[in-house]
């Protein structure tokens, strides 16, 4: 119970101090740009790498996946990419999280419920 009254103080005093508290999701906001995470399907024939803002920033295939002609081939190709992308993207999800709740203990406020739900 004291930890819930300390949460409430730790927010009213972010309150107080809205300009911080936007320059703060800024650099959360910067963070997560930075952030990368790679998944990789088909034993590393497609890897992709995405942001932490879940933005896809890159897609590699392997020489003879790139070269792949009959329509099997694409389209199992389309398969592995969409599986890298979605491990690329759980993963970037993960990495968000833990910047969210490290900038949540840098305000005062860690554990707080709900603060890595956002990313969900």
């Amino acid at each position: 119970m004291f930890d819930q009254f300390k949460t409430m103080g730790a927010l009213a005093g972010l309150m107080k101090n809205k300009d911080r508290l936007h320059e703060m999701g800024e650099e959360l906001k910067a963070r997560l740009a930075d952030v990368r995470a790679t998944g990789e399907a088909g034993g590393g024939v497609v890897r992709v790498v995405a942001s932490g803002d879940f933005q896809i920033v890159e897609v590699k295939l392997n020489e003879a996946a790139a070269s792949a002609s009959d329509d099997r081939s694409r389209e199992m190709l389309q398969d592995l990419i969409a599986e890298a992308s979605n491990e690329a993207l759980r993963r970037a999800r993960a990495l968000a999280q833990g910047e969210v709740a490290r900038m949540a203990d840098e305000l005062g406020l860690p554990g707080m419920p709900g603060l890595t739900g956002l990313l969900e």
